[in-house]
């Protein structure tokens, strides 16, 4: 694995001039198969999707003592 910051930013530059020349149909394609794992990943509307959410942290706070 390489750690060449120039070669890792021309070789994402390559592939966004690559996604970008696809035609129209085949990127929409692409978007609906993105759509597809998003939803696999957080799940279908109506589960429960909490082991992808964290409650807040709890918070102590201390109240200052009145005199």
């Amino acid at each position: 694995m390489s750690f060449d910051l120039q070669k890792i930013l021309e070789s994402k530059r390559a592939f966004r001039r690559h996604l970008a020349a696809r035609p129209i149909a085949e990127k929409l394609r692409m978007l609906d198969a993105l759509r597809e794992r998003e939803l696999a990943i957080r799940g279908r509307p109506g589960q429960s999707a909490s082991a992808l959410h964290e409650g807040p942290p709890p918070y102590r706070v201390e109240r200052k003592k009145s005199k």
